[in-house]
């Protein structure tokens, strides 16, 4: 059996021992930072990635009359349009509520951390979304209706990061 003295000392042989580990992994990352932060370099709000996006999201909108088919087409199942609306306005929701709120009200930065489950339920209502829209879309432009609606979310998100 171990008596106390033992114990003890083999307690700290293990906290020093470690102590010295977590200085010498502490230095390298940071030797390893300032070499990557040297090399970092800021990418530029505007590159052709995010103008081709735009760009092919005005052509589509453009070439499909987008708007004016969502607006008065009767081909389009309505039922599944107006789910697809709900859920982009959940999602759309959770957003504004996480960048809004969240992040310049109460500033967190991680609200994964805090609040974990909201990242899969705006994913899945996104995924839910399109489902829908895609489905409802369908009887309009057929096969074309994903490649079209994915060029809008791209030209989209090309644009609110030209914002941001």
């Amino acid at each position: 059996m171990i008596n106390s003295n033992e114990f003890s000392a083999l307690r700290n042989r293990f906290k020093r021992d470690a102590d010295l580990f977590m200085q010498t992994t502490a230095t390298s990352d940071e030797d390893e930072k300032s070499e990557e932060e040297k090399d970092w370099k800021p990418l530029p709000r505007i590159n052709k990635h995010s103008v081709f996006w735009i760009a092919a999201s005005a052509g589509v909108t453009y070439y499909v009359d987008f708007f004016h088919v969502v607006l008065e087409s009767d081909e389009i199942k309505s039922w599944w349009f107006n789910v697809g609306l709900t859920l982009l306005g959940i999602c759309l929701t959770l957003a504004m509520f996480c960048i809004v709120y969240l992040e310049w009200f109460k500033g967190i930065q991680h609200y994964d951390q805090e609040y974990p489950a909201i990242p899969p339920v705006t994913t899945a209502a996104f995924l839910a979304a399109s489902c829908s829209f895609n489905i409802a879309l369908w009887p309009v432009w057929s096969f074309f209706t994903p490649i079209i609606l994915f060029t809008q979310f791209m030209g989209v998100v090309m644009f609110i990061s030209l914002l941001g």
